[in-house]
C-alpha cells in the first residue's frame, strides 16, 4: 500500500502541470517544455507521466463522480427525485440537458476529457516507435495502456454524445490523435468506433507481450506492476473494452468471441484470474468488499472515494441531494429490482433513521477502517468487471441453454437461485443483472442507449415505466465545441 501511494503522489507533478492551464501539461510556456525533457528521459517519468494519466480519471467531472455514480447513473434511471424540481439531478433524471447547470456540468466533462485525451497523445507520441530511454517490457506496457486509456475516453464520448447505435452514420465527435491544440472535423459515429477498435487492438498487441499478468518471468517488473495490475489498463480490461466497443456498433459475433476468449483465459483451472468475490468478504461486517474488487477487471484508485459517497448517497444528506430508490427497503424499486434477498448484491441497502424519518440508502462507496491498510477495494471505483463479459457472452450467445448457463454462473456467484427463461425472459433478466451489477458506475444510461429502450423503468416511482424518446439518449455537445467551430466556420 505504501508503494502504491508513494507512486500515485509521485504523479501529482503532472497534476500541478495540468492546473496550469487548459492545454496539454506538456505543451504550455518553455519552462514547462524543460520539465518535458526531464520527465521523459528515462522509465521513472514515462511512469509518472502514466500515472498524471490515472490520477486524472479520478477527478470529480470524469470517474470521480460524473460519468460513474452522479449524473451517468442519475440518466439511468435508478433513482427518485422525490417529485422536486429543486432535486440537484432533477433534469438529468428527466434526461433534459438543456438547462444551465446540465451544460456546465457536460461541458467540464468534455473539455476534461480531451485534455486528458491529450495527454494520452503526448505519452504515446513521446513513445514512439521505440525509445531507448524507455526499454522493454515497460515500452509495451506504458504505450499499451496510453493507447487504451485513449479509446476508452473517446468511446464514452461517443456513448455520450454521439447518435444511437442505429445511426452511427451520423455525424458524432472528434477522434484526437495528437497532442497539438488543433480543431479536429467530428467524424461520423462508426469512424468513431472503428478508431476506438484500432486502438484497442494495437493496444492489446503491446500488452500481450508486456502485461505481468501475461508474463511468465515476473521478476522484470516491479512489485507494484504486478500488485496493482487491477487500477490499471491490462490486458483484459483492454479485451473487454473491446468486446463491448463491438456490442455497441451491432457485432454480436465478435463480441461473443472476445467475451469467450476472456473467459477461458481468466477461468483456467488451478490459475483463476479475476475470481468471483467470497461470501465471507461481500458479507464482512466490518469490511466489507461491496465493489466485489476480485473480479474487477479494470478500476480507479480513488483514495477520497468516500466523497462519493458523502456527496451523493449519505443518509444524512437532504431530499434534494440524496440519490437513492423510490420506496422503502421491503417495497417498491429494491424489492422490484432483487428477486432473491439471499443476493449479496442486496445487502448494500440499508434504511437510517434521521431525525424520526426513516431513509432508504444504499452503501457501495461507503467508507470503513482499515486499520491492516491492506483493502485497497475500499478505494476502487469499478470500470470494467468479470460479470459484464458473462453478460455480454450470454446477451450475444446463439443457444439458449448455453446463454442461460452464463446467465446462471453470475447469478450463482451471486448467491441467486438458478432461472430458466425464455428468449425473451433471457432479456429482461440480462437487464435486471446489468441493473443490479452497475449501480453506482455509470454503465445503465448506455446500457439503454445501445438496446434504443423505449420503455425503461420509472426510477422517479416506486413501480412502473416511462417512454423514452430516442432523441434523449444523445446529449447535445457542449456550447464550448460548437461555438469553437462556429468561430472557425466565420473566420474562414
Amino acid at each position: 500500500m505504501k508503494k502504491l501511494k508513494n507512486i500515485i503522489n509521485s504523479g501529482l507533478v503532472i497534476i500541478l502541470m495540468s492546473l496550469c492551464s487548459c492545454e496539454s501539461w506538456i505543451n504550455v510556456t518553455p519552462s514547462d517544455r524543460l520539465a518535458e525533457g526531464m520527465l521523459f528521459k528515462d522509465r521513472e517519468g514515462f511512469v509518472k507521466a502514466l500515472n498524471g494519466i490515472y490520477i486524472e480519471l479520478n477527478t470529480s467531472q470524469l470517474y470521480g463522480q460524473d460519468l460513474t455514480a452522479g449524473a451517468l447513473d442519475a440518466m439511468g434511471q435508478y433513482y427518485t427525485n422525490f417529485s422536486s424540481s429543486s432535486h440537484t439531478y432533477y433534469q438529468y433524471i428527466k434526461l433534459v440537458f438543456t438547462g444551465t447547470n446540465e451544460k456546465t456540468l457536460f461541458d467540464n466533462m468534455w473539455k476534461k476529457c480531451y485534455l486528458v485525451i491529450a495527454n494520452c497523445n503526448t505519452i504515446i507520441e513521446k513513445c514512439g516507435e521505440k525509445n531507448d530511454n524507455l526499454p522493454e517490457p515497460y515500452f509495451s506496457m506504458i504505450k499499451g495502456e496510453a493507447l487504451a486509456l485513449r479509446a476508452m475516453l473517446h468511446f464514452d464520448m461517443l456513448r455520450l454524445f454521439g447518435p444511437i447505435p442505429s445511426e452511427l452514420n451520423k455525424e458524432s465527435i472528434p477522434y484526437q490523435t495528437t497532442s497539438e491544440q488543433q480543431i479536429s472535423a467530428l467524424l461520423p459515429g462508426a469512424e468513431v468506433l472503428t478508431l476506438v477498435e484500432k486502438d484497442l487492438k494495437e493496444a492489446l498487441d503491446l500488452l500481450e507481450i508486456s502485461d505481468p499478468y501475461l508474463a511468465e518471468n515476473k521478476n522484470v517488473y516491479d512489485d507494484t506492476d504486478i500488485a496493482y495490475r487491477q487500477f490499471r489498463m491490462n490486458y483484459y480490461a483492454v479485451k473487454a473494452l473491446l468486446a463491448r466497443a463491438y456490442l455497441w456498433g451491432g457485432d454480436r459475433t465478435s463480441a461473443y468471441t472476445t467475451a469467450m476468449e476472456i473467459l477461458k483465459a481468466v477461468r483456467q483451472p488451478g490459475a483463476e484470474l479475476f475470481p468471483f468475490v467470497t461470501n465471507a468478504a461481500a458479507t464482512n461486517s466490518s469490511t466489507p468488499d461491496r465493489v466485489f474488487s476480485t473480479e474487477v477487471l479494470f478500476g480507479c484508485y480513488n483514495s477520497s472515494r468516500e466523497t462519493i459517497y458523502e456527496t451523493l448517497f449519505a443518509p444524512t444528506l437532504e431530499t434534494t441531494s440524496i440519490l437513492t430508490f423510490a420506496g422503502t427497503l421491503n417495497s417498491g424499486r429494491v424489492e422490484e429490482l432483487y428477486d432473491d434477498k439471499n443476493d449479496y448484491r442486496y445487502r448494500i441497502w440499508a434504511t437510517y433513521n434521521n431525525n424520526g424519518n426513516s431513509v432508504l440508502y444504499h452503501r457501495k462507496y461507503e467508507d470503513f477502517e482499515d486499520n491492516s491498510g491492506t483493502k485497497t477495494y475500499r478505494y476502487m471505483v469499478p470500470l470494467i468487471r468479470l460479470s459484464e463479459v458473462y453478460l455480454i457472452a450470454a446477451e450475444c450467445c446463439d443457444d439458449l441453454d448455453e446463454a442461460i448457463g452464463y446467465l446462471n454462473i453470475l447469478r450463482n456467484a451471486r448467491n441467486c437461485f438458478s432461472v430458466y427463461p425464455t428468449i425473451d425472459g433471457l432479456k429482461n433478466y440480462i437487464t435486471s443483472e446489468y441493473r443490479k451489477e452497475m449501480l453506482g458506475e455509470g454503465q445503465m444510461f448506455f446500457f439503454y442507449k445501445r438496446k434504443e429502450m423505449v420503455n425503461i423503468p420509472d426510477g422517479t416511482q416506486a413501480n412502473g415505466t416511462m417512454n423514452v424518446e430516442l432523441n434523449k439518449y444523445v446529449v447535445p455537445l457542449p456550447d464550448s465545441e460548437t461555438s469553437q467551430r462556429t468561430s472557425t466556420d466565420i473566420s474562414k
